[in-house]
């Protein structure tokens, strides 16, 4: 089993398929070509057991402990974690100076004086008890174009607005 890891770095290269012995295959499909396998041959599979360094590497569970201590790829991620521990003690990380611009809302007194009454669907906007011009309907633009309008109800009814108006 050990020589259908070897070089995979070439993507015409043919690799055996662990699953079926008949199947050989591309190693740039190679990945695919597992996972693919790996359902149609689930008893197999059960078998197997997959290198922790390289998802290529189907190995019989007796023997991946051996494939462990002597896969190739092993010495690759060691060396990039013995070289990402080097440049973790020479990078420093520059402090943040950044600061929380001051914030000048306060949304607890906007609520307290807010004097309008909150829009209703259907219903005239009215100015507030306190304003001096109560009791006047208030006047909208329109932003819509002339000769549309806005529908005077929604396209559907809603359940707890149905009042025994049919539409």
């Amino acid at each position: 089993m050990e020589e259908t890891y070897v070089d995979t770095l070439d993507p015409e290269k043919l690799l055996q398929c662990p699953y079926d012995k008949n199947h050989q295959i591309r190693a740039c499909r190679f990945p695919y070509h597992l996972i693919k396998c790996r359902k149609n041959h689930p008893d197999i599979a059960n078998k197997l057991a997959t290198c922790p360094f390289n998802a290529r590497h189907q190995v019989p569970r007796a023997e991946i402990s051996h494939h462990i201590s002597s896969c190739d790829d092993k010495s690759c991620i060691e060396q990039d974690v013995v070289s990402q521990t080097r440049n973790l003690g020479q990078e420093t990380l520059a402090e943040s100076t950044w600061q929380c611009p001051p914030c000048n809302e306060d949304w607890d007194k906007d609520l307290w004086e807010q004097t309008s009454t909150p829009f209703v669907w259907g219903e005239a906007n009215y100015c507030g008890n306190n304003s001096p011009a109560s009791n006047v309907v208030m006047e909208h633009k329109s932003n819509l174009a002339s000769g549309m309008r806005v529908p005077k109800s929604l396209p559907y009814v809603l359940p707890w607005k149905n009042n025994g108006n049919a539409q």
